[in-house]
């Protein structure tokens, strides 16, 4: 299988998830990622705003708001920018909305929340295939702790992605958190951790 038979049976799967099961999935997400964001205490947050059948992370976005500083990309040709994130948004490119630009030039962040359409043997994201992500890591200063966000858990067991696919940190679907030693998460290696019990279940390995 390639990273392109994969990416799209996993978008056949996220298009075929039920409308009814939305709110709960979407509320459990929010539910881990809020939990992980506290912990992990990074103040510079790069969100994204949730589009199609991305899930839906407005209520962690608006939590952490006040006390936080927080961006949102703005397309940029082949790429994004970071911009801090100011209402109103404004419907743009793909139909997805943005803030307004900015000139400040943002390079430093300490955690990104990135969705993505798969995830393979080797903890590398598999996005829509425009790149967009993969560009913009590589003009950072240093690397952020990099949280995916998935809305159905869709994870090959080979090795599809190319060296300069971004990879995560942890992994949050419905189900729980992933963290494996391919994410760089020490403690917690090949496991699935629930927010609410806070053990590792072994549901399944990459």
């Amino acid at each position: 299988m390639t990273k392109s038979d994969f990416r799209t049976e996993c978008l056949k799967q996220h298009k075929n998830l039920s409308n009814s099961g939305k709110s709960y999935r979407n509320g459990r997400i929010n539910h881990h990622l809020l939990k992980i964001l506290r912990h992990q205490k990074g103040k510079r947050i790069l969100f994204y705003w949730p589009f199609g059948f991305e899930a839906d992370i407005r209520p962690t976005i608006l939590a952490l708001r006040p006390k936080n500083s927080l961006y949102l990309p703005l397309m940029d040709d082949v790429s994004f920018k970071m911009v801090p994130l100011r209402y109103p948004l404004e419907r743009r490119s793909f139909g997805i909305y943005e803030p307004r630009n900015s000139n400040l030039n943002l390079k430093l962040i300490d955690i990104a929340i990135v969705p993505v359409v798969g995830v393979d043997a080797t903890g590398a994201r598999i996005g829509f295939g425009k790149g967009m992500y993969d560009r913009f890591f590589p003009t950072l200063k240093r690397k952020p702790l990099t949280n995916f966000v998935q809305s159905r858990r869709c994870v090959s067991s080979l090795s599809l992605c190319d060296d300069y696919d971004v990879k995560g940190d942890l992994f949050v679907t419905p189900d729980g958190v992933r963290s494996s030693k391919d994410f760089y998460v020490k403690h917690s290696s090949r496991q699935w951790w629930h927010s609410h019990t806070g053990r590792g279940n072994r549901i399944f390995n990459f």
